[in-house]
């Protein structure tokens, strides 16, 4: 039982926490907020940004609510941002029953509703893009949310996050939501230096605990075990200190043959009188932490090696693994295939088998949605789209998940798994990107996937964001993730990667053509280069730059404050302190001078020395007497001069050594040269030296006694004479405040020095980004789009053209537009030419159709020159080529904006329905971005229609 003061202290916190937002804001849960949720908002509550990291389920995305709560609170704007449009309209939908539907707008790169409003959800392009542009929109802005801020790390669309951190108005508190990643603190140190007062909150700890499972075989088994063998929580509540990877499963790999040789039963048939519906009925969340097929210690299946070993199980066929789960309680579940056949193949083989996980009540359900939701799809689309098999599979419970898809019929799928009607979905790792498609059990098919290059291991990260979705908090009780084990299967291996939560944040940041011309057209050079260096890349790259970057701007300050402050009523106290600076630096340049002349005095006369002479050396290392034994005149740097000095040494003097001018104050008789190879001869020859300098000690001063300085002339120079005569007859000179004047001048000046140094180490220590950027400001100079000012680059009228084009591809698409490349095309013929500009080939992509239209076949044509001769340009000034335009899928376009059906206009290719209206998409944002430009304006309007209809309108429009 607490003591009294300890009540007390709850009951005043409790008090507090009713009398501010935060109290206000949870009243709208029924359900007491976690310890770090109540830290992040009491963080903004507090005035300050905030980084939220916590894993996939949490809850954080409350931090961001009570931002939208506190926002409207105190009369200010906020803006939720999401790092693709999916999101961006689940949240608004979010946002619009919890607010109502006048409250709340939503801009995407093709939707824009109430705009205006004082909450709106968007993707972070469309704030990126208004803050380059100074938009009016961005007046009485007090929060930003940045969703899934862990997006940044993407190397396609990340650097638009860390622009938009970069830019935004440093009033603005700025709510950060990560998932957890292993390097927060890193992350959150940046967010510091970039955004001022920022609190950093993570928490590690799952909601739901997380079971670890691997299916050999027939078999599921506990990835992890204690000390006596029994299943452990490898993650969330109710996890130990002490747990152990399952030896038997090394035991049953080691020992295993396929499946049908074990169970006796034919490939693809399911067993007698089987419907999979075993585990359907049980209540989400009461799936047990050993399921009917675990095992810990049995010795079944030991004797499976009378065949021969094997390399490794066989993986069950995915029907046998869908009944393994639901016999299990295991449903609903996720299974990652790292592939779009794959997943469509897992829903043929599942139809082939007739596996069915739905019963009559839940097949009248989906039905109902089904015939409301698929209406829209014209009958002639039907077939093209796979909608028989689409339906026949989702009525049975199951269905595939991925980008290749109408995105029609993958929110349809969304929706479904997300009721429990749906039992399964085979997704690719798209799907695990902020979706909330909660699931009881994922299931990982293999631990290897292709990340656009080749095959490669799963990283601990991402195997941490792909069963992040397993046990999703208030729905289940408990999370299971699922490996397949099969051939050359590492039990120790997967639980490394089970145990390792690392998800480090990389930054994908790097200027940009486009960037490059907004960064000149807001700011000048070196404000320019410094926004580069308080990029998250250069942090990471050298975190003490960002810190110099910032130091620089407050010298600005600092420097500018002192300038004012630097006054005098008897006349122009800064002429007066340069005059002194004229004097020092005068005085400075004299003195180099003579030194100079010393230097070369020293040169001249270590190149008269003549073998035998015996010199005084008045400093430096060589400082003291020797013998000169051979002289090199034509050495680099010479003359060298190559001595025995007094102790039998050999060494070499050049002009560099010595401080000044060395002297000869004798001569001695040498043996040969090769006889001074010996040590007992070099030994002799200094002996007699010594005898012969008898008595002389100093050859500092046998050196004064023999040679002269170069004489000073600073008594006699006219120049130095006139300005100290200058400062004399100042007016200021005789101001009775001048010392205390000179001190401000002292201040201004040493802030001024500070700010040479800081400016010099931030040069010294420049990134490859502020190098790419020099090349690319080269180019673009080179190119027509920035163009020189005294010391500043500034961009000229195709270089503001240029900064209003948002592409992977933008220089080409200026490029194009300077040289009138798709100047005479009709609305179909842009909508081709704009296709081939913005498509990314897939490796399975056919040669491209020819189009009729002469016109298309001349701008691509003409695009195709530009893109050659800027890839030239681009290697001269050492810049990574821009991707050549690809025309793959330019004749569907075309078709589809001459009104075409879509079987029409797919006729003759299997490019997924799903990828062309992504594509298409893609391909109204740059035409809206182009509706501006005074000569391709109306046609570009006109192609956005063309191309703006049936299917790809109603995806856009959702």
């Amino acid at each position: 039982m607490s003591s009294p003061s300890e009540r007390y202290a709850a009951w005043q916190a409790e008090k507090s926490l009713a009398a501010s937002e935060l109290g206000a804001f949870t009243t709208r849960y029924d359900f007491a907020l976690d310890d770090f949720q109540l830290a992040g908002c009491r963080v903004l509550e507090d005035g300050s940004s905030v980084l939220v990291a916590a894993p996939t389920g949490a809850g954080k995305t409350v931090v961001g609510e009570f931002a939208v709560h506190l926002a409207r609170a105190r009369g200010r704007k906020v803006f939720y941002t999401a790092p693709i449009k999916a999101l961006s309209n689940q949240k608004f939908t979010e946002l619009v029953d919890w607010l109502g539907h006048e409250a709340v707008g939503l801009l995407t790169g093709d939707t824009s509703i109430r705009p205006d409003a004082d909450v709106v959800v968007m993707t972070t392009e469309v704030l990126r893009n208004m803050l380059y542009a100074d938009s009016s929109l961005l007046q009485g802005l007090g929060f930003v949310v940045m969703d899934e801020v862990h997006y940044l790390a993407d190397r396609m669309r990340g650097p638009v996050w860390e622009e938009v951190i970069i830019h935004l108005d440093p009033s603005v508190q700025l709510v950060a939501l990560s998932a957890t990643v292993s390097n927060a603190e890193e992350f959150g140190a940046w967010l510091q230096e970039v955004r001022g007062a920022t609190e950093i909150v993570v928490s590690e700890t799952r909601p739901v605990p997380l079971w670890q499972h691997v299916v050999v075989g027939e078999e599921l088994m506990d990835l992890f075990v204690d000390d006596h063998g029994e299943p452990v929580v490898s993650h969330g509540p109710g996890v130990r200190g002490t747990r152990h990877v399952n030896p038997e499963i090394e035991r049953v790999t080691s020992f295993s043959l396929p499946v049908d040789e074990r169970s006796g039963r034919s490939r693809g048939r399911a067993p007698a009188g089987r419907k999979g519906t075993s585990g359907r009925h049980r209540p989400r969340g009461s799936g047990r932490h050993r399921p009917p097929h675990t095992r810990h210690g049995s010795d079944r299946g030991r004797g499976a090696s009378r065949g021969g070993a094997l390399d490794g199980p066989r993986p069950p066929r995915r029907p046998e693994l869908v009944r393994m789960l639901d016999d299990a309680a295991l449903l609903p579940a996720i299974m990652f295939i790292f592939s779009r056949a794959g997943c469509e193949g897992a829903v043929q083989q599942c139809a082939r088998v007739r596996l069915r996980l739905t019963d009559e009540d839940e097949r009248r359900a989906i039905r109902a949605v089904l015939d409301d939701r698929l209406t829209p799809i014209g009958v002639e689309d039907e077939e093209v789209l796979g909608i028989a098999t689409f339906r026949r599979a989702v009525l049975d419970g199951y269905a595939a998940h991925h980008a290749g898809m109408l995105p029609l019929l993958k929110t349809i799928v969304e929706e479904l798994f997300a009721s429990g009607l749906l039992k399964v979905v085979f997704a690719t790792e798209t799907l695990a990107l902020g979706i909330n498609m909660p699931a009881r059990s994922v299931v990982l098919e293999k631990l290897v996937k292709f990340n656009g290059v080749d095959h490669a291991d799963l990283t601990p990260g991402e195997y941490t964001q792909l069963t992040g979705r397993a046990g999703r908090r208030g729905i289940d009780t408990e999370g299971h993730a699922v490996v397949v084990a099969g051939p050359r299967f590492d039990a120790d291996a997967v639980g490394s990667l089970a145990s390792r939560r690392t998800y480090p944040l990389r930054s994908a940041f790097r200027p940009t053509p486009n960037m490059t011309v907004n960064l000149l057209d807001r700011f000048d050079l070196s404000r320019a280069r410094e926004t580069l260096e308080t990029s998250f890349a250069q942090f990471q790259a050298d975190r003490s730059v960002v810190g110099l970057a910032r130091r620089a701007r407050e010298l600005e300050d600092t420097a500018d404050s002192y300038r004012a402050a630097v006054t005098c009523d008897r006349g122009d106290l800064l002429e007066y302190a340069e005059l002194q600076e004229r004097i020092s630096a005068r005085e400075k340049s004299l003195s180099q001078a003579r030194a100079a002349a010393d230097r070369d005095r020293t040169r001249t006369m270590l190149g008269g020395l003549r073998r035998g002479e015996v010199i005084a050396v008045p400093g430096g290392k060589r400082r003291g007497y020797a013998v000169v034994l051979e002289v090199d005149r034509v050495v680099l740097g010479g003359p060298q001069v190559d001595l025995l000095d007094t102790e039998g040494r050999r060494r070499t003097l050049r002009p560099g050594d010595v401080p000044s001018s060395p002297a000869v104050i004798d001569t001695l008789r040498l043996p040969h040269q090769d006889a001074l190879g010996s040590g007992k001869v070099r030994k002799d020859t200094a002996a007699a030296l010594r005898q012969q300098l008898s008595g002389r000690d100093d050859p500092r001063r046998e050196v004064r006694a023999r040679t002269e300085r170069t004489p000073s002339t600073a008594a006699s120079d006219e120049l130095l004479q006139q300005l100290r005569q200058e400062l004399r007859e100042h007016p200021c000179a005789g101001c009775p405040e001048l010392e205390s004047h000179l001190r401000w001048v002292g201040r201004w000046r040493k802030a001024r020095t500070d700010l040479e140094g800081v400016q010099r180490r931030i040069q010294g220590r420049t990134s490859s980004l502020a190098r790419r950027f020099d090349r690319l400001a080269d180019l673009l100079v080179e190119l027509g789009y920035l163009a020189r000012q005294d010391e500043e680059l500034v961009p000229t009228p195709g270089g503001l053209r240029l900064r209003r084009l948002f592409s992977d591809r933008d220089l080409l698409i200026a490029q194009c537009l300077e040289h009138g490349a798709w100047a005479g095309l009709d609305a179909p013929g842009m909508a081709a030419v704009v296709s081939a500009a913005v498509h990314e080939t897939r490796r399975d992509d056919r040669a491209p159709e020819i189009i009729a239209d002469p016109a298309v076949g001349a701008a691509l044509e003409a695009t195709g020159h530009l893109a050659t001769e800027l890839q030239a340009a681009e290697a001269r000034h050492g810049i990574d080529p821009t991707t050549p335009p690809d025309p793959a899928i330019s004749a569907i376009v075309h078709r589809w904006a001459r009104g075409a059906h879509l079987a029409a206009a797919l006729d003759g290719n299997d490019l997924p329905p799903g990828d062309f209206v992504r594509h298409c998409r893609q391909v109204i944002d740059l035409l809206d971005q182009l509706t501006a430009d005074e000569e391709l304006g109306a046609v570009a309007r006109g192609a956005v229609r063309a191309v703006r209809r049936g299917l790809v309108a109603q995806e856009i429009d959702r």
